[in-house]
């Protein structure tokens, strides 16, 4: 499971409409009969309009600043194994995004009136998407653009020897083209993957908008605070501020497994993806120790999630920790920006 939480910014200023975004979540049902669109929703209702989830959060936020947030976006992407315990994916996912809003809520370090923030506080909007494109930043684009570089410099001469500006054979670059094309080290459906291919297997994910004011307009709700969890003093009266973002993480992946049945590995857990960042010691020591079938099947994940793996395993831990940290640590911008890992 794999959770962002991200204030909407246009270059270097807060988004103040969300028309362009909520245009942007809309993009899938283009050329959809009516009954075949996923709408948005929210705790209560199905089905809401685009114009409405706009008028809503654009209508929700008194007295807030032009370098203040209006709403922000809280991203939610399963993996492909949690999403294979979903039964229907549409229905299953609304379902969890209203649990999950539960917890969401649950870990503001805030009262609103004198008592803590429930799930009526809050104003959101949900939408179910099931693609996803491959950006410039996905591995294999990444590792694709010098076959692309190469392909669009050949195309580039093609044009100028038709057009009488060069010299040359057309037929010759085309048979180069065609054999960089199939030598391109990442392909899906035999083609070369490029930047806004559809990724192909369930790519189901939920996207939240969640104003920055409560539902009354009244008060302000900052999943991006900087603060945890504290009370501090302001015009001589104690004030509780602060969001748990790691709680709210680890508590999303333990209500999906109670949701659903869902039997989660030690790799899949967001406290090994943080360890794995801050405390690789702790997290090669931990991984370990595990039982031998519960070790192939972290090590499978995080293959599958593109991190390299050792060839073999000293069997002294901290050793192993040491190397495989090492080579790892290569990687793992590319592993944490591909997995939206949301420290």
């Amino acid at each position: 499971m794999y959770i962002t939480i991200t204030p909407q910014k246009l270059g270097g200023n807060y988004s103040q409409s969300s028309v362009d975004f909520v245009g942007y979540l809309e993009k899938e049902n283009q050329g959809l009969e009516q009954e075949d669109m996923e709408h948005f929703f929210n705790q209560y209702y199905d089905e809401i309009s685009a114009e409405e989830v706009v008028k809503e959060i654009d209508g929700n936020g008194a007295k807030l600043k032009k370098k203040e947030p209006k709403f922000y976006s809280i991203t939610v992407s399963p993996s492909k194994c949690e999403l294979n315990r979903l039964q229907n994916s549409s229905e299953d996912l609304k379902k969890y995004t209203r649990e999950l809003m539960k917890d969401y809520v649950a870990f503001f370090n805030r009262e609103i009136n004198g008592r803590p923030v429930n799930i009526n506080d809050v104003k959101y909007y949900a939408k179910i998407e099931h693609q996803r494109m491959f950006k410039g930043t996905d591995k294999q684009i990444r590792e694709n653009q010098p076959f692309a570089t190469k392909i669009l410099q050949l195309k580039n001469e093609i044009r100028n020897i038709e057009n009488g500006s060069m010299e040359g054979s057309v037929r010759k670059r085309e048979r180069q083209i065609a054999k960089l094309e199939k030598q391109a080290p990442h392909q899906q459906d035999g083609k070369r993957i490029v930047q806004g291919m559809s990724k192909a297997g369930s790519q189901s994910h939920i996207h939240i908008i969640v104003s920055r004011k409560d539902a009354s307009n009244s008060f302000s709700l900052s999943p991006g605070s900087k603060y945890k969890a504290s009370n501090v003093e302001m015009r001589g009266k104690k004030v509780k501020r602060g969001f748990d973002r790691d709680r709210f993480f680890e508590q999303a992946e333990k209500t999906f497994d109670k949701t659903f049945g869902y039997q989660r590995n030690f790799a899949e857990t967001y406290k090994a993806r943080k360890d794995f960042i801050k405390n690789p010691k702790i997290y090669f020591a931990s991984l370990m120790k595990l039982p031998t079938n519960e070790k192939v099947i972290a090590f499978k994940l995080m293959r599958e999630t593109g991190l390299p793996i050792m060839p073999s395993i000293p069997t002294n831990q901290a050793q192993f920790a040491l190397k495989a940290f090492n080579k790892l640590r290569k990687g793992l911008d590319v592993a944490i920006k591909s997995s939206s890992i949301g420290i």
